[in-house]
């Protein structure tokens, strides 16, 4: 992933908060869930940076949306406590995987300071465009 690719990425994201009204933690890793860029906007509460770093590695890691990780991680589900795997991961929404034009995983976004809904638009209208 280019560095002005992660860039693009988190203002897209600072765009659709903004115009949400929400400040949130921006986080964009590689396809090996090695941080490329993370930004906490003015008034984004603590907490969030690290959950915004650990979904966005989730999504890498697994090449998997961490919603979609969410609703197998469950008590009882297939793949339960995989939260605790790879330094802790995140299983709600707001990390997405990203994808280069080709469809070739190039890494995570991952967002956190509003609501998990809002959390998982964002994502999805920075990180995903046309989506």
């Amino acid at each position: 992933m280019l560095d002005q690719q992660s860039q693009d990425i988190v203002n897209r994201a600072i765009s659709v908060a903004t115009e949400q009204g929400f400040a949130v933690c921006i986080s964009v890793v590689d396809d090996a869930g090695l941080l490329r860029a993370f930004l906490r906007m003015d008034d984004a509460v603590p907490g969030a940076i690290e959950v915004a770093i650990k979904k966005a590695r989730t999504a890498a890691l697994f090449r998997t949306d961490s919603a979609e990780i969410g609703a197998r991680a469950q008590p009882g589900g297939d793949i339960y406590s995989l939260e605790g795997t790879n330094g802790g991961l995140i299983s709600f929404g707001g990390g997405i995987v990203l994808h280069d034009p080709q469809g070739k995983v190039i890494g995570g976004l991952g967002i956190s300071g509003a609501t998990v809904e809002a959390d998982q638009d964002i994502a999805l209208r920075a990180g995903r465009p046309s989506a």
